[in-house]
């Protein structure tokens, strides 16, 4: 079922997704806060012969989006050329089904960008490829110097509450470390999605 303008201004703006936040809110509006686009990728976005339309799948209890939204929001923010709606995931499965990671998860945020005639253009579907590597590296790396944390196959809802709380806290370190690194992989990815768009 192809997204229409009619479905697609259903969504909440990013102002009104903000302020419906029931969690995260402060780490969200501290990651929009740190981000300092660099003005060769922002001229990407300046350089849109029009505005596009961005379709956003998220919840606020998620890490990624938590992480990502707010690059979008920023670049949306000083670009002028980003038009976004956010729907809630959970509320929102038949948009979420359209664009399944790998064809079966769920995965979010989902960025969907349409040109005016709300033909696809490209989509952006949790992180990319290389984020997702460099932390199943250092989480390895995390695991081989912690013996006492067990496999890092055992998911943490298993482990015992002080070990989970160890992880949890060694697992947010190691995301702070590569914080820089990540945000800009999204934000190549992203500009990746828009030079593509015809002039």
């Amino acid at each position: 079922m192809a997204v229409t303008r009619e479905r697609f201004e259903q969504g909440l703006t990013y102002d009104q997704f903000k302020a419906q936040m029931t969690r995260n809110q402060e780490r969200f509006e501290e990651n929009e806060r740190q981000l300092q686009p660099d003005p060769a990728d922002l001229a990407a976005f300046n350089a849109l012969p029009r505005p596009v339309h961005v379709l956003v799948l998220a919840e606020d209890w998620c890490g990624d989006v938590i992480d990502n939204l707010p690059i979008l929001g920023r670049i949306a923010a000083e670009s002028g050329k980003l038009d976004l709606r956010i729907f809630l995931r959970d509320q929102n499965l038949d948009l979420m089904d359209q664009y399944l990671n790998q064809g079966q998860y769920r995965s979010i945020p989902v960025f969907v960008f349409f040109d005016d005639a709300f033909q696809e253009l490209g989509v952006f579907t949790e992180r990319p490829p290389s984020v997702t590597e460099r932390r199943a590296a250092k989480r390895s790396e995390l695991y081989a110097q912690h013996p006492e944390f067990g496999s890092p196959e055992t998911p943490i809802s298993q482990l015992p509450e002080e070990v989970r709380l160890r992880v949890t806290e060694a697992t947010a370190a190691l995301r702070a470390d590569s914080k820089r690194d990540d945000t800009q992989d999204v934000v190549h990815t992203l500009r990746e999605i828009v030079e593509r768009v015809p002039a």
